[in-house]
């Protein structure tokens, strides 16, 4: 590189993040910073610099025209992947250079651990997104390969490891955007595309829809133009062909579209009777999961004890123990219309399919997320700690709970949303969905996958 230290200095200096990452990186050595260290830290600057934008800088400066040359030598300070590309750089270089006196066991594992202080979901998501590095890059696929918060998601999923992806879309439109959004994907390498105009695959796909949907007066004739014109069919197909893992769709169109073709091609998973859905947020005191904001309109005791039992598996794959709390205006009693009583009947049957779930209620959403006041109430009840699991009466109070929660008090932190009951992983995101909301989405889609998949 032909840098001396007096070149490396100036460069430390001139970025305001710089100092504070590789800062980072050697209190692990007991405040050691050494010219190797330095140099390091330039190299992992300037192949940063050299690479595609972050969303993020691109939300920054409102512009996606940055790219490598004579106005552009050093990242943004807003790229979040600085210190998870920098820090890790200079650990690896102390422990070579020998100034590590307590050098890491993995550096890959200190580097993912480093997404906490970027992404604010990086904490809770921590688990979930080393379970998929390690889960052998399952083959996701994107419905709506073409949309550009898709493509710069798919970049994200190849650089962590967390899966293959496979975008739905017109390859052509597909490399265009690649090219001119500086993305480092490439067809047949890192990522597959999978076209609308392949007519054998096409003609496969409508032959075996049809097929599913004959007896539901599907014609051939309507399932081949169903085919060519729905992405999401094309994904479900690939999806239950066993050509893909897993499924996300949803950036653009109503959820309904998208569930319809799951539930027709998909199919339920054994033992669940129905969909349902459910969110993230992360609070500043809480990390709460919200159901049912999108499906149910008016779930019956049956399907909200149902939904409950479905959504402690997701939680425990978030490492969590799931605390269930069934939300109501009434308080354990203090009601007795229609709603106060499915929620009681549904309490029943929660403990009778899984007697060892923490789970209590009809309850106010206080006392649920609030074990003091929680005691006070009903000294009596059966959670340990504030509620984890929200399980809300009907569609128009968990959507408002999880919408007002998410600006006021989460500041739009949230993985959602999560679709529950379905025969094979898939999920249908919401067209507000962002970058690193894919990025979260992708990566749990790819741990439920599970040992079952084909690289088993």
């Amino acid at each position: 590189m032909g840098a001396d230290a007096q070149d490396i200095g100036l460069t430390i200096h001139l970025h305001p993040t710089l100092s504070e990452t590789i800062g980072m990186a050697a209190e692990a050595f007991e405040g050691t910073i050494n010219e190797e260290m330095k140099l390091a830290a330039v190299r992992a600057i300037a192949e940063l610099a050299q690479v595609e934008q972050s969303d993020v800088v691109t939300a920054a400066y409102g512009t996606q025209d940055i790219s490598f040359g004579p106005d552009y030598l050093i990242p943004r300070p807003f790229d979040p992947r600085l210190i998870t590309k920098v820090a890790p750089a200079v650990a690896q270089t102390a422990m070579e250079s020998g100034v590590a006196t307590r050098p890491l066991p993995k550096v890959e594992k200190y580097r993912r651990s480093l997404q906490r202080f970027v992404y604010t979901s990086g904490t809770v998501m921590q688990p979930v997104f080393a379970a998929a590095a390690e889960s052998g890059r399952k083959r996701i696929v994107y419905a709506e390969g073409e949309d550009d918060r898709v493509l710069r998601a798919a970049r994200v999923v190849v650089d962590e490891s967390l899966a293959t992806p496979i975008l739905v879309g017109r390859p052509d439109v597909i490399t265009q955007k690649i090219s001119a959004l500086g993305l480092r994907l490439q067809p047949a390498r890192n990522i597959e595309i999978v076209s609308f105009d392949n007519q054998d695959s096409i003609s496969q796909f409508a032959d075996t829809y049809y097929q599913r949907r004959k007896r539901h007066s599907l014609s051939h004739d309507v399932a081949a133009a169903e085919v060519r014109r729905n992405s999401t069919l094309i994904g479900a197909m690939l999806l239950c062909g066993g050509q893909a893992d897993g499924l996300l769709c949803g950036t653009f169109g109503a959820d309904t579209n998208h569930l319809r073709y799951l539930e027709e091609v998909i199919g339920l998973a054994e033992g669940a009777h129905s969909f349902a859905a459910m969110s993230l947020l992360q609070l500043p005191r809480h990390t709460v999961f919200i159901c049912d904001p999108y499906i149910h309109l008016d779930p019956s005791a049956e399907e909200i004890a149902e939904m409950a039992v479905l959504a402690v598996a997701e939680l425990r794959s978030f490492g969590q123990t799931p605390r269930i709390a069934l939300v109501s205006h009434s308080n354990f009693g203090t009601a007795s219309d229609p709603s106060a009583r499915k929620m009681r009947d549904a309490l029943e049957l929660i403990y009778r399919r899984a007697p060892d779930l923490e789970v209590e209620g009809e309850m106010h959403a206080d006392a649920a997320l609030s074990k003091p006041l929680l005691k006070r109430i009903f000294p009596d009840a059966r959670l340990s700690a504030e509620a984890n699991l929200l399980i809300i009466p009907n569609l128009d109070a968990a959507n408002a709970t999880f919408n007002a929660l998410k600006i006021v008090a989460g500041q739009g932190i949230s993985v959602a949303p999560i679709l529950l009951g379905a025969a094979k992983p898939a999920h249908i995101l919401t067209p507000m969905t962002t970058v690193r909301g894919i990025v979260n989405m992708t990566a749990l889609t790819a741990v439920a996958v599970g040992p079952a998949s084909h690289d088993k």
